[in-house]
């Protein structure tokens, strides 16, 4: 049994590792990439001998980089915090009032979630020019908004379930606390490892956003990270080394933010989604 269970062992460990590794390669060759020289034509396996840090700088200002960082945090953080504030809000009412008509509501979202986005674009596309809303931060903060409000309320509606006690709420009532109150003093603070959840789901998808962005954001000035890219991909296919570092400066901030809340990802996705 023991030499089953070494082997069993074995076999997760080097399956863990074969699946690191493959996920790892591409971002070995971005970074070997992004350190070389214009005129430095070795192997993409090779480190390169010099680090050359001013691709960095190039790249930055050929394309615009700054602006297209400014308008993709903007979108992504609106976004994030109206997800959380309305999401959250949503969720209450659904996990734990359980009548006919919050189960609808509730089954609704659950299946909105399972429409593509992407038939929605031509009546939206139409709807966005009829108001007078293209190139503009906001339609792209509520687009992502109600592309991802669905999730959210699933991810929040199950983790209060299965998590929250509802004797806190109770006592909290008991106290003189209304609904409203109760919600942000006593439940909202208990919903760090779900809010951690939504934030790391929705801000990664919002940050890397081009089907959407590439219709509604035309204009250079509100121009995102993803399409400020693809443009510079085109005009700078001779030039990998500068693409290269571009790219490596735009995945930077959801990397950070990845290993900032990782600790309350897993328990918050598996208490949200596994009990819902």
């Amino acid at each position: 049994m023991r030499n089953q269970e070494k082997r069993k062992k074995t076999f997760w460990t080097v399956l863990a590792v074969v699946i690191s590794a493959l996920h790892l390669i591409p971002f070995y060759i971005l970074l070997t990439t992004a350190f070389k020289a214009n005129n430095d034509f070795s192997s993409k396996w090779v480190l390169p001998s010099q680090l050359e840090w001013a691709n960095f700088i190039e790249a930055w200002e050929k394309a615009s980089l700054g602006t297209a960082f400014m308008n993709t945090m903007i979108i992504t953080a609106g976004a994030a915090i109206l997800l959380i504030l309305f999401g959250s809000l949503a969720a209450y009412p659904l996990a734990r009032l359980q009548t006919k008509l919050n189960k609808f509501i509730y089954f609704l979202f659950i299946g909105i979630m399972i429409i593509p986005p992407l038939t929605a674009l031509v009546p939206l596309y139409q709807l966005v020019v009829d108001i007078g809303m293209m190139n503009t931060r906001t339609v792209a903060i509520l687009n992502n908004l109600a592309a991802f409000l669905p999730l959210t309320i699933f991810l929040y509606a199950g983790f209060i379930r299965s998590t929250v006690p509802k004797e806190l709420e109770e006592a909290a009532k008991m106290d003189g606390a209304g609904t409203l109150e109760t919600f942000f003093k006593v439940v909202f603070p208990l919903l760090k490892p779900i809010t951690a959840t939504v934030l790391i789901i929705s801000c990664v998808f919002i940050w890397n956003d081009y089907q959407f962005a590439i219709f509604f954001l035309q204009d250079k000035e509100v121009q995102t990270l993803t399409v400020a890219l693809s443009s510079f991909f085109g005009q700078n296919q001779g030039s990998m080394n500068l693409v290269a570092s571009a790219a490596l400066m735009s995945m930077l901030p959801m990397t950070a933010l990845f290993l900032f809340l990782q600790k309350y990802f897993i328990a918050g996705l598996s208490s949200g989604s596994v009990k819902g």
